[in-house]
């Protein structure tokens, strides 16, 4: 028998959605649960077994490791598409992400998915913390973001062809098979598409792929068993990706009755990711976010929401994502922001708010059978809260809550998962003013 630790007493919410409980005993032994109830403590009373350390959880509530849906790690906290586009070096942009992966498990966060990364570094620094190089969650990731030359929130930031940035420009459907193979090559466990861009003199975004655009990299991804995301931020892109094979629909802004039946017929799961909308809808005039912008944003989680809980309430697969890595949602502070806006605007309960981000969440890091729930022969990434999330479940965004975190059955030393650093040189664009000094700004 091997050395064993027993985590004993307090409530256990397993992430399977099933209704909290006392907890009887979870036994971890290596990276793994190997019992829970009866089992765990026979196994402690074993005489073969070498060492048991026992962890005491009574009053705290037992729960899996947050699974983050979407973030983007190597983007630190950007402000600006320029900024992040042009002056961020690759070698400083890989070392910074590795630095920022500790915040992330300090807020209970032991796996995520990035859709896509500056310099394309994901696959690189994902191998880094498997092999156990640098410490951070467990990563699945893309490559960078396949953008046709519309572009996509950047605008005509983005270039005609090559690269910039988190971007690979597509300009036909043999470049979208030849990328979309590349990436895979190259160590890709999602591919993007960044259906929806921002056109100048048009509102909103638009769908800036066709049909055989998308299907052909559903395709191609799906025939080398790599499944496909999308940015979709407006009705009509939601429903054509989700038709043409779209695995996993991000944001689904503004989804109509047409894009709902076409993700529940064809099986799309969404991760909506109203947490940077609700920062800057509910705090953006703290940071002097651009005026107007808090009632748009409002307005479009309102609308959108109607429309997500009706895709709940029809079994589609429904993930938490934070969107951590711009100025708005900073690693380790907004993580479980999204449980609070499922729970007040979708109306889900805690403990289904809480499944988006365990259960759920171990489908789009395709390790469903390793992850995302308290059950035995899992991985034993586990988070101990000082409070009870189904009574307050905003006390999951608030790190100081989180006594615990196992991380691949390691007990982390919380005081070590906050790093700080001095300002690199020219990582951040200065402004001269947040405003235009007009004659009238100076003198009325």
């Amino acid at each position: 028998m091997t050395d064993i630790m027993l985590i004993s007493g307090g409530t256990l919410i397993d992430g399977t959605g099933a209704d909290p409980k006392p907890n009887t005993g979870i036994a971890v032994a290596g990276n793994q649960i190997i019992a829970l109830g009866d089992e765990a403590t026979n196994l402690v009373n074993d005489p073969t077994t070498k060492e048991v350390t026992e962890l005491n959880a009574a009053g705290k509530t037992i729960m899996p490791g947050l699974i983050d849906s979407h973030l983007h790690c190597s983007f630190d906290d950007v402000q600006s598409n320029d900024e992040l586009f042009f002056h961020r070096d690759p070698t400083l942009v890989a070392l910074v992400a590795a630095q920022n992966l500790r915040k992330m498990l300090r807020a209970g966060v032991t796996s995520f998915v990035d859709p896509d990364t500056s310099h394309g570094i994901g696959p690189a620094l994902r191998d880094a913390v498997n092999a156990g190089v640098v410490q951070g969650p467990r990563i699945k990731t893309g490559v960078q973001a396949l953008l046709t030359a519309v572009g996509g929130t950047a605008g005509r930031l983005i270039p005609d062809e090559g690269t910039v940035g988190y971007a690979q420009i597509v300009n036909n459907k043999d470049e979208i098979v030849q990328w979309v193979r590349r990436h895979i090559k190259y160590g890709a466990d999602w591919i993007k598409l960044h259906a929806t861009g921002s056109v100048p003199g048009r509102s909103g975004e638009l769908l800036v792929w066709n049909r055989e655009e998308i299907k052909a990299a559903c395709q191609t991804a799906h025939e080398l068993s790599v499944p496909v995301m999308a940015h979709c931020r407006g009705a009509q892109s939601v429903q054509v990706c989700a038709e043409e094979g779209v695995d996993l629909i991000l944001h689904a802004s503004f989804m109509d009755d047409d894009g709902l039946e076409a993700v529940i017929s064809n099986g799309s799961s969404i991760c909506p990711t109203f947490t940077f909308l609700a920062n800057l809808a509910d705090f953006g005039s703290k940071v002097h976010a651009s005026p107007g912008m808090e009632d748009i944003f409002r307005g479009e989680i309102e609308q959108t929401a109607k429309m997500i809980r009706k895709a709940y309430d029809n079994g589609v697969r429904i993930l938490s994502g934070s969107e951590s890595g711009f100025a708005l949602t900073p690693y380790g502070h907004w993580h479980g922001r999204e449980l609070e806006i499922f729970v007040n605007s979708l109306d889900l309960t805690p403990v289904e708010a809480i499944t988006t981000a365990t259960k759920n969440g171990a489908w789009a890091m395709q390790m469903e059978d390793q992850l995302g729930t308290i059950e035995q022969d899992k991985l034993a990434d586990i988070i101990i809260v000082d409070s009870d999330p189904t009574e307050d479940i905003t006390v999951l965004n608030n790190k100081s809550e989180i006594s615990t975190v196992i991380a691949n059955g390691e007990v982390l030393n919380l005081s070590e998962l906050w790093p700080s650093r001095e300002q690199l040189a020219g990582w951040k664009v200065g402004n001269w003013a947040s405003e235009i000094l007009t004659w009238d700004k100076a003198y009325r």
